[in-house]
């Protein structure tokens, strides 16, 4: 393939067990999971025990050929910060893991756990972001990576442009994209013109466009317009793995980005993980050979 492949967004867990606004999230069998108290295939079906775990996730990156990932969390999956710790500890060069804080001293317990970053799904908080801004000062002077995914109806995008102002030197990724499906997507995006450390990652884009299925034509458009309006060097790909793969296969996750004969080589390059590579740091990543299906 020739290409350096980074994820910038994916989910591990050894177990969810939560409530969100009241309800039940629990992991069960075979995949299967309660959310939001209805039963759903939160994993692929071969998953017997729930566990979404660094090792498999290694099995399927392997596979596929992509030399490192960067670990988020979201309130549904509970919070796993010490889980991550100890993956971070035991792959430091494959995983870049997020610990989730909510205030000052939340935020000193996963710099002290040696979390690189915090993760925000802000899409899910109801306070004002400016709440956490001493937060966000902290991170910024430990030289921390803030993950945030905003609401869908706009509301948080001039409270987050400024926090980037207020925090220059923090770096921000902005996940799922900025919402393309809905009509915060371009000022979601225009965000990464608001400072020179902000950076758009497509988790869950295959997510979003579900419904029309791979090569996901729309999706591929989305990610060209973002381009034209931020340029290429500001975005970067993203699977939401695990959940995505109920539905297709992790390769396919960003395969739809190879194949596309609208994007050139030198902008998949960036996409697909030399943005990430500059932005999150990752050194010292294998070297992983195509290894032939026996279906071939």
């Amino acid at each position: 393939m020739g290409k350096l492949i980074i994820d910038a967004h994916s989910h591990l867990w050894l177990r969810q067990d939560t409530r969100v606004d009241g309800k039940r999230i629990l992991s069960l069998k075979n995949g299967r999971s309660i959310f939001l108290d209805q039963e759903v295939q939160m994993l692929p079906p071969f998953l017997l025990d729930g566990r979404n775990t660094a090792e498999v996730f290694l099995s399927n990156m392997d596979y596929a050929q992509v030399g490192g990932a960067v670990v988020v969390q979201e309130l549904i999956d509970g919070n796993q910060n010490e889980y991550l710790q100890a993956v971070q500890r035991q792959y430091p060069h494959r995983f870049f893991c997020m610990g989730m804080a909510w205030n000052e001293e939340e935020l000193e317990a996963v710099i002290r756990a040696g979390l690189r970053g915090v993760a925000f799904p802000g899409h899910r908080i109801k306070q004002p972001l400016l709440t956490l801004m001493p937060v966000f000062k902290r991170m910024e002077k430990e030289g921390m990576v803030l993950s945030m995914c905003l609401a869908d109806d706009g509301r948080q995008i001039a409270q987050m442009a400024e926090v980037i102002r207020e925090c220059p030197a923090l770096k921000v990724a902005i996940g799922h994209f900025g919402m393309p499906t809905t009509d915060s997507f371009r000022s979601q995006v225009m965000l990464a013109r608001e400072g020179k450390n902000v950076m758009i990652e497509s988790g869950g884009i295959t997510w979003l466009y579900n419904s029309e299925f791979y090569p996901f034509p729309t999706a591929v458009r989305r990610i060209r317009e973002a381009a034209d309006w931020v340029g290429w060097d500001r975005l970067m790909w993203g699977s939401d793995y695990p959940r995505t793969i109920t539905a297709i296969t992790y390769k396919m996750s960003y395969d739809f980005v190879l194949k596309s004969g609208l994007i050139s080589e030198p902008d998949k390059a960036l996409f697909l993980g030399e943005n990430a590579r500059r932005f999150y740091g990752f050194g010292n990543l294998p070297d992983l050979p195509y290894i032939k299906n026996m279906s071939e």
